[in-house]
């Protein structure tokens, strides 16, 4: 099968190239890949910041959509042909990959391959972060960091879903038109306004009770100023740094929660009872229209560099996507 591989070279340049197909498990699928998206998590994992979690596949991605064409002999309720799209260790940036049968989710039919690969990564870590670790409720405020992300746009989604006033911050007027389309209450400019100043006269000094945060460092500080007695700040990424001073005492005096979440390296079991839930709760509403998946731009497989350095650029708004069919 045709992969993207790593050249050993000062840019860590992308190839296409041959490589063995993946073999696949009694509980496992063969899914032909049609799509597959790009995560910052790939960026970091080609200049070697990031690798795979053991036993699973060196090849980049993190998501797949495509057509199973071939089951293990445990595998029940699932058959050739059928559209499915997948959260992934790894392996998602070729033509082939193997996954558990657990972790597969049917495409909803008015979704293309292109939208089904730019749904699981975004949703799932949304969901896992927004319900799972900060326990968000109806009529909470929550501060949504890098809205027009990927993960952005399907948090501003579920969160307003569930009855929760949504405050986000991104970088340009057109990003923020995006997440306003999408739900988001309140968007603030974060370079051009002090989004610490904006958030409190947006809540009258009261503050926030949950803060997704994928910067870190740089914004410890002002997301743990903002946060209400008993506030929970999820961490789920650290694009301003990994090391910061932190206010202990303001974190025991309002107690308040910081928690560190990563998806990837999660236990399969975690992974499949994630899989049940968006299966039950977010495939009925993006069947039905009332969720989107935002999609900035398509690349081929073969220009996976490419897509890389719009990503890195920071120019999207939601997904960018790797056509592989």
């Amino acid at each position: 099968m045709l992969a993207i591989h790593i050249k050993n070279d000062e840019n860590r340049s992308l190839y296409l190239a041959e490589c063995p197909a993946p073999k696949y498990d009694r509980d496992d699928v063969l899914i032909k890949i049609h799509a597959t998206a790009v995560n910052r998590a790939d960026l970091l994992q080609r200049r070697g910041h990031y690798p795979p979690p053991p036993g699973a596949s060196e090849i980049l991605g993190l998501e797949a959509a495509g057509e199973i064409i071939a089951v293990g002999k445990n595998v029940a309720g699932w058959q050739a042909g059928d559209r499915v799209c997948c959260l992934l260790a790894g392996g998602g940036y070729a033509e082939l990959v193997n996954c558990h049968c657990d972790m597969l989710l049917p495409i909803p039919a008015n979704i293309t391959f292109e939208q089904a690969a730019a749904l699981p990564e975004a949703f799932y870590t949304a969901y896992a972060n927004l319900f799972g670790e900060a326990r968000l409720r109806a009529k909470e405020i929550v501060l949504i960091h890098a809205g027009a992300s990927g993960v952005g746009t399907a948090a501003i989604q579920l969160a307003r879903y569930a009855g929760a006033l949504v405050i986000v911050t991104a970088g340009s007027e057109e990003k923020l038109s995006r997440c306003l389309e999408l739900g988001a209450n309140h968007a603030i400019n974060y370079k051009s306004d002090d989004f610490v100043e904006r958030v409190r006269k947006i809540t009258n000094g009261l503050g926030v009770d949950v803060i997704l945060d994928c910067i870190g460092a740089s914004y410890l500080a002002q997301n743990l100023s903002l946060l209400k007695r008993k506030g929970r700040l999820v961490l789920i990424g650290l694009m301003g740094g990994a090391t910061a001073e932190i206010d202990l005492a303001l974190v025991l005096r309002q107690r308040l929660q910081v928690v560190g979440s990563v998806l990837r390296s999660r236990p399969l079991d975690e992974k499949i009872a994630l899989t049940r839930h968006i299966r039950r709760k977010v495939l009925p509403l993006l069947r039905n229209g009332l969720f989107q998946v935002v999609i900035d731009n398509i690349f081929p497989l073969a220009e996976a560099g490419q897509a890389h350095a719009h990503v890195a650029a920071n120019r999207n708004i939601g997904k960018v996507v790797l056509r592989v069919v």
